[in-house]
């Protein structure tokens, strides 16, 4: 056989290195890709990132609560109401990761526990590393971002009903209070492997955790406030006549209400804690039927009871379907989402009424919509899926509710005698944004008036 040349020795030895050389670079460039880290890490890309986009669709619904409350109440208090929803979410945020993360997850050695504290600040326990977190499913400091924002969500409840009356310092000292620690510790007893859990308590998103927890605080700052000057008075022939005060922007109301129904899906589609398709593809149409029966629920209801179709009752079914189909939005069947809402719908309408005639003045139906529906909702649960048990689901109900009050009460009480937590009635007749604030939203609007 010929010997071969010199070039033609060089010509072969480049033709194997052309094809190796470039395979050797690839399968480094693959190996040290993003997603095959993650994966190699112990955590799945699409989880995370479907958890990290929720977390934004919920921190969104923040702009939705500060429209509807400022859409439902006058103008006067524009300010105040902008200014409580901001202040808000910072205290959510701070309160989440200084104490209340820890103590709604503590860690696997307090499941089935009343109480666990896992230490101050945020940071993995010693048992965690970030990346296998959660079994795989997403980091440790994605679920903090989407939890916290829950937080932030049930002091907001309460912005809504205590609105146009309340100081704003002790107000903010409530929420801090409120949020850094009942929040929490009644969340552990579900979320985080508490004794609700280990009972078999069904809450998917939080129609008792968050919405009636918020809701169980809105109801006893407004116990303990009272009503606005002349929302009720007595007529000649002895009886309540209900002073209507109507919110000053209904388009800004409605805004509100569908950057909440937007946020929603932040809100429950996230609670899947996944980014498993069908699970969120459920949940998302479940949601969405039970907000859009909600409408006519609320708006049927409206027209029998007042006579006249109501748009703030109609925005706030859409709250109440929504509301109350957060508990069982990964359990129940389509059909009974449909049920569910349109229940809700005309509940928040009843409910409104109702608690007008017992003077409880909720100037945006917060009440109404996170504790009354909040309560269905979870019931639901147990009256459409037959593996669920209604006592159970009312044992969780009952508890949350004999905590959540009693502390709210004592709270709002300690405030009351200690630093008052009520405006003058001069004050409250000019407005807080200028006794607050000293500053108005709508220039040249105010005017010194009860209305």
């Amino acid at each position: 056989m010929k010997a071969l040349s010199l070039n033609t020795k060089w010509f072969l030895l480049w033709a194997v290195l052309a094809g190796f050389v470039p395979q050797v670079l690839a399968q480094e460039q693959v190996a040290s890709s993003p997603t095959i880290v993650a994966e190699q890490a112990g955590y799945d890309i699409a989880n995370n990132l479907w958890l990290i986009i929720a977390t934004a669709l919920v921190f969104l619904m923040h702009l939705g609560f500060a429209c509807l409350e400022t859409g439902l109440t006058r103008a006067k208090n524009t300010v105040n109401i902008l200014f409580k929803n901001v202040a808000i979410v910072g205290i959510g945020i701070l309160t989440y990761a200084f104490v209340g993360f820890n103590l709604m997850y503590p860690g696997e050695d307090f499941a089935g526990a009343w109480f666990g504290f896992g230490g101050f600040g945020i940071g993995l326990p010693e048992n965690y590393d970030t990346l296998t977190y959660a079994d795989g499913a997403y980091t440790y400091w994605a679920e903090f971002l989407f939890q916290g924002m829950f937080a932030a969500t049930a002091a907001t409840i309460v912005s809504g009903a205590v609105a146009e009356r309340i100081k704003l310092g002790p107000f903010l000292v409530f929420s801090a209070v409120y949020v850094a620690l009942i929040y929490p510790i009644v969340g552990m007893w579900h979320w985080g492997g508490g004794w609700l859990a280990a009972k078999g308590f069904h809450d998917f998103a939080g129609s008792t955790i968050v919405h009636s927890v918020g809701g169980w605080g809105a109801l006893a700052g407004v116990i303990v406030l009272g009503p606005r000057i002349g929302k009720y008075v007595q007529s000649g022939d002895g009886k309540t006549v209900v002073r209507p005060y109507m919110g000053h922007s209904m388009p800004l109301a409605a805004i509100g209400v569908f950057l909440l129904w937007f946020g929603w899906f932040g809100f429950n589609g996230g609670s899947v804690l996944s980014a498993d398709p069908e699970s969120i593809s459920y949940v998302l149409v479940t949601t969405t039927l039970a907000a859009a029966a909600g409408i006519f629920g609320a708006m049927f209801t409206s027209w029998i009871v007042q006579k006249e179709p109501d748009l703030s009752m109609i925005l706030n079914g859409i709250l109440a379907g929504l509301v109350g189909i957060t508990a069982g939005a990964d359990v129940v069947g389509v059909m009974d989402a449909v049920v569910i809402g349109a229940v809700a719908g005309a509940i928040v309408v009843l409910s409104v009424v109702a608690l007008d005639r017992v003077r409880i003045d909720d100037p945006v139906g917060a009440i109404s919509v996170h504790l009354v529906c909040g309560i269905w909702g979870t019931l639901a649960v147990g009256l459409f899926v037959a593996e669920k048990s209604v006592l159970t689901q009312l044992i969780g109900i009952g508890v949350v509710g004999g905590v959540c009050l009693p502390a709210a009460l004592l709270l709002f009480f300690a405030l009351k005698l200690s630093v008052g937590i009520r405006v003058s009635r001069t004050d409250e007749l000019r407005g807080l944004d200028i006794s607050e604030h000293g500053m108005e939203a709508y220039t040249g609007f105010q005017i010194f008036t009860v209305q």
